[in-house]
């Protein structure tokens, strides 16, 4: 092929100075980044009492410990289905919105959006809005003016990025601890590495590579048009309505002008640097901020909203025929968007089921395999098992050992002068059983016999057990 005709497949990035927008989407914007911003940085803070020997953060993920806290859910390791499904959860939430709203998620509550957002705001504030920013980076003299202002503008900008990479962290640990430990730099290396890092990818990702990110770092905008079909809702054009603009194109006699005045109000709101006029592309993240601006211009020209919308192919086939469009609800509730929700809630209430139902306390047992069995002085026959118990209770609680299965067995606890171990709180205990038959009797002359060995909690009566055998003499 020949160098005239190849594709670039990366395109050096032009700065991009988005105009100040009023309306509905973007109020609706401000409030999901101030939700989803606080949720971020407030939830380590969140205090939750699980009595004196457990953590009282609310959501905590202790890699020590190899737990994850939750309020009052706490998982295990051996419980990692339960993460492993909000993960499905998480992805069929993703599918259901795209292919009901498009790219609603990048365009609201995508972490690089919400944080993009943030950054725009503080360079609005402290530089001025879209005409001030472009001659501020038009000038090529660096004056005390513009160094003051962009120097504040990176101080600020570094400042939210530290607190993020801060409060990823408070996730890992106890966060008022962790605080002191990071200020007085008694804190572990890992911790300042992780905040490090952070800082430097958002200072960055926000700061500076803002669209770059959504165009050639994520993936999603050439995988989401599997979820997407004619009756997805999406922002679009109305080109049949728009079209020919006034003030742009000469007017032809006889021919109606459009309602676009083609103002470039939707191309300077624009995060992402765009004219959705042009059709759908793979840079739009359907923010819906194009709408607000054609709206406001719409109402000061007099004509109806609407020009720009969220809209679907469908609609466009029907108003190009002067008929009405579908109602929203049909679009949304379609087989597809019902599958995903059916999909769904399927595996929520399943994980919901799952937490129900598990033990509060549970055992493994593992025969001691060398030897099978030993032969004491009375010929007594004696197998010894491993026996794990996990406490899930908030306090040390005693469990009495015990088993089913041939009269003649007994069971002994090594180090224990009964049958009763106590197991720390929140804890897994390793306790060494010995089951003995003996001589004569059936278990011990037998090759094998069937056991069942019993844990029973005292206090609260919950019992647990575990299948396994006894090995005799095989005689």
């Amino acid at each position: 092929m020949a160098d005239s005709q190849q594709t670039e497949l990366y395109a050096a990035r032009e700065p991009i100075f988005p105009k100040k927008v009023y309306g509905n989407f973007r109020n609706l914007k401000w409030v999901i980044l101030a939700v989803t911003l606080g949720i971020y940085y407030l939830t380590p803070w969140i205090r939750w009492d699980r009595g004196p020997q457990l953590p009282d953060q609310a959501v905590l993920i202790d890699l020590a410990n190899r737990r994850f806290f939750f309020f009052w859910i706490e998982i295990w390791p051996h419980e990692f289905y339960f993460v492993a499904g909000l993960l499905v959860m998480a992805g069929l939430g993703l599918f259901l919105f795209t292919s009901a709203l498009g790219r609603v998620w990048c365009g609201y509550a995508c972490p690089q959006t919400v944080w993009t957002d943030l950054f725009i705001l503080v360079e609005r504030w402290i530089e001025g809005d879209r005409n001030a920013r472009l001659r501020l980076h038009r000038q090529k003299k660096w004056d005390f003016r513009k160094a003051r202002l962009r120097f504040t503008k990176w101080l600020v900008w570094l400042l939210i990025a530290v607190a993020t990479g801060g409060a990823w962290v408070f996730y890992f640990t106890d966060a008022p601890t962790l605080l002191v430990d990071l200020f007085t730099l008694e804190a572990h290396p890992v911790a300042y590495t992780t905040i490090a890092i952070l800082t430097g990818t958002t200072f960055l990702f926000g700061g500076f590579a803002r669209e770059q990110i959504c165009i050639y770092a994520c993936p999603w905008p050439r995988i989401q048009a599997a979820m997407m079909d004619e009756d997805t809702l999406t922002v679009g054009y109305r080109e049949w309505r728009g079209e020919p603009r006034k003030h742009s194109e000469p007017v032809k006699e006889g021919v109606p002008q459009g309602d676009c005045i083609d103002c470039m109000a939707c191309v300077n709101v624009c995060p992402m640097g765009i004219d959705i006029r042009d059709g759908q592309q793979l840079e739009c993240i359907t923010c819906a901020l194009c709408i607000d601006a054609c709206d406001d211009i719409m109402a000061k020209i007099g004509k109806p909203r609407g020009l720009i919308d969220y809209m679907a192919l469908t609609d466009e086939e029907n108003e190009r025929a002067g008929k009405p469009p579908k109602p929203i609800m049909k679009h949304i509730l379609r087989p597809r968007t019902m599958l995903y929700t059916a999909l769904w809630s399927l595996v929520g209430v399943g994980l919901v089921f799952a937490l129900f139902i598990r033990a509060d306390i549970e055992m493994t047992v593992a025969p001691v395999r060398n030897p099978t069995y030993i032969t004491m002085s009375d010929g007594t026959i004696r197998n010894s098992y491993e026996v794990r118990v996990l406490n899930k209770h908030g306090e040390d609680r005693p469990f009495r050992v015990a088993i089913t299965g041939d009269s003649a067995m007994e069971v002994l606890l090594e180090g224990e002068t009964d049958q009763t171990v106590t197991v720390p709180a929140d804890s897994t205990f390793n306790q060494r059983v010995y089951i003995q038959a003996p001589p004569g009797s059936a278990p011990a002359e037998a090759e094998s016999t069937d056991v069942r060995i019993w844990i029973e909690d005292l206090r609260s009566d919950e019992r647990a057990y575990k299948d396994t055998i006894f090995n005799g003499r095989g005689n």
